[in-house]
């Protein structure tokens, strides 16, 4: 762990140096390496449950989810896992019977003002909602995005999914 992830996590306190007891030992050497194997990146969905779709454990990988599983809106998060926790490997997974794979930035800004009014719809002024079509070219849309990003290491191994919600299974997405 570097010092700027040792400050970050630790607030700049040094626990290893202010450990008291075997069991504070115990936490601290059990709690480097949690969460350091790679990044989920999936969709909000209650019908997918990444831990148990996947076999995520507690501890495996950073989970960043939101509506439609879009690496655009989790880079920010793609990069504190990567620089300050160390996660070297991204999975983007889309799946099946997306409700952004039926919308589009305009239906959906036009749903926001119709429920919400003009105001609610201005406070995301011009926001993509990043919609796709099919889940497979969403897939490749992200993968290209962040290969083409100056933020996300040309050393990171970047997959690509796609969870069928009616069967429960995931298959690759080859480019």
């Amino acid at each position: 762990m570097t010092a700027s992830e040792q400050e970050v996590l630790t607030g700049g306190l040094n626990p290893e140096s202010e450990l008291q007891t075997q069991n504070e030992e115990n936490l601290v050497r059990s709690n480097r390496d949690y969460a350091k194997s790679f990044d989920d990146v999936t969709c909000m969905d209650v019908r997918l449950d990444p831990a148990a779709a996947f076999g995520i454990n507690l501890g495996d990988a950073h989970v960043i989810r939101n509506a439609g599983g879009s690496a655009r809106e989790a880079l920010r998060s793609l990069v504190f896992s990567n620089q300050l926790l160390g996660t070297t490997e991204i999975f983007v997974i889309k799946h099946t019977h997306c409700r952004l794979s039926v919308n589009t930035n305009d239906s959906i800004n036009q749903t926001i003002a119709k429920n919400l009014g003009e105001d609610a719809l201005a406070e995301f002024n011009g926001l993509d909602w990043f919609p796709f079509a099919e889940p497979e070219q969403g897939v490749k849309d992200d993968i290209a995005f962040l290969k083409a990003s100056k933020a996300i290491p040309e050393s990171f191994t970047i997959s690509g999914w796609v969870y069928d919600v009616g069967t429960g299974k995931v298959g690759p997405v080859r480019n």
